[in-house]
């Protein structure tokens, strides 16, 4: 391993002592062969914390670093044994004792995934929108109906604007209509007035040329003419009856639009408040909010009741396996499957049992490393001797720090 490589052969022996040439003084006995490993490791330190190095205190401290790398793999190997004689435990109980687990585990199961329903549920109101339903839910019912009330009023106001505006604009239209009709009359009772002065000098002409008497035509001219006359002055009179009651009501359809006009805007106002905040473009969508904010209160409720249940039935749980001495019987609570379905523990055991394979070899590995390593240690020594007993005292602490000794 690339950890504990040999290093080259120091060039002079004196790298094998201290930087003041002198050898290091050699370790006092042990005393008692049942110290603690923490004495070992105390020991070790003690010797390696020297601030004058060389290449075969550099290799065991490098072996006080893989030591340590072996513990925790030891520690992770028998967490995983661990786990593996559990599964054993539970695969041996009786079959009536293992029913009752599986009749706590489905219940978690079944739970779990009602959690998990509501975690991966869409939500279709905000936090925000939430919270202020929340802070309003006395009043919301209220605000709604008031809100719905001023919008038919709106809507009502709005039609009567319409029809006013439809009824000054017809009456405007008739009295427009009723001015260019006398104005036209007008007109044609000066060609009246012209025809019947025509009519009467062609009369008179016609008079004094051929010999007749004028009297009759002149009176038949005079009737007709006054008659058309009469006709038109007496339409005249009516259209600037019409066209004052026009204009009356066209007066009057103003003043009326007025007054709507300002009640339309109060209302459109209040509306326009209601909605900018509450944050809902009318009540319709008001309302929306109200009833997801509703159902979004159902579920809480019931995901909170779910996680009470939940919590009840995994103390259940553990308490159950529990009672077989178990490792850990809180990983159960997240691997209830397994206890359920047989194809699943299954899987579940390959895999502890390949990851402790895996475990197995690595400290095959890291215990070839460190012999390896107090081998090229203890060949330096040889070659190089004068702190031998020092070096010897470190590998031992060492040794029995790992078990190896």
């Amino acid at each position: 391993m690339g950890l504990f490589r040999k290093k080259k052969r120091p060039k002079y022996v004196d790298e094998l002592w201290g930087y003041d040439g002198t050898p290091a003084q050699a370790p006092e006995p042990q005393g008692n062969k049942a110290a603690a490993k923490s004495k070992s490791r105390e020991a070790v330190q003690k010797h390696t914390a020297k601030p004058e190095k060389n290449v075969a205190m550099e290799y065991c401290e490098q072996i006080l670093t893989a030591a340590k790398a072996l513990e925790e793999t030891k520690r992770d190997y028998k967490t995983v044994t661990d786990y593996l004689t559990d599964i054993q435990k539970i695969e041996e109980l009786p079959e009536k004792e293992f029913a009752e687990i599986q009749e706590v585990a489905q219940n978690v199961m079944e739970l779990n995934k009602s959690r998990d329903s509501y975690l991966n549920k869409s939500k279709n109101i905000s936090d925000s929108q939430f919270a202020q339903m929340e802070q309003l839910s006395d009043q919301m019912p209220a605000i709604i109906k008031r809100l719905k009330e001023n919008e038919a009023y709106q809507n009502t106001v709005k039609r009567d604007m319409q029809y006013l505006e439809g009824e000054r604009e017809e009456w405007r239209y008739y009295k427009e209509a009723l001015e260019q009709e006398s104005h036209v009359l007008r007109r044609l009772l000066m060609v009246l007035a012209g025809v019947f002065v025509a009519g009467a000098i062609l009369i008179i002409t016609l008079g004094l040329v051929i010999p007749f008497d004028i009297t009759l035509p002149f009176l038949i001219e005079t009737f007709v003419v006054a008659l058309i006359g009469i006709g038109m002055v007496w339409r005249l009179q009516n259209d600037g009856t019409d066209i004052k009651r026009s204009q009356l009501n066209i007066n009057r359809a103003i003043t009326l639009l007025n007054k709507i006009t300002f009640k339309y805007v109060n209302v459109t106002n209040a509306v326009d408040y209601a909605c900018e905040k509450y944050h809902a473009k009318n009540s319709y969508e008001l309302n929306y909010i109200w009833e997801q904010y509703l159902e979004e209160v159902r579920e809480r409720e019931k995901y909170q009741k779910t996680n009470d249940e939940l919590e009840y039935f995994n103390d259940k749980l553990m308490m159950m396996l529990h009672r077989y001495h178990l490792y850990d019987t809180k990983i159960w609570i997240y691997q209830a499957q397994a206890l359920l379905d047989k194809k699943e523990m299954v899987e579940v055991k390959h895999e502890l049992l390949v990851r402790r394979q895996k475990l197995r070899a690595t400290m095959e590995e890291q215990i070839a490393n460190i012999q390896k390593a107090k081998k090229d240690i203890l060949k330096i020594v040889k070659e190089h001797p004068g702190n031998e007993s020092e070096i010897k005292g470190i590998l031992k602490s060492l040794d029995e720090m790992c078990g190896l000794a």
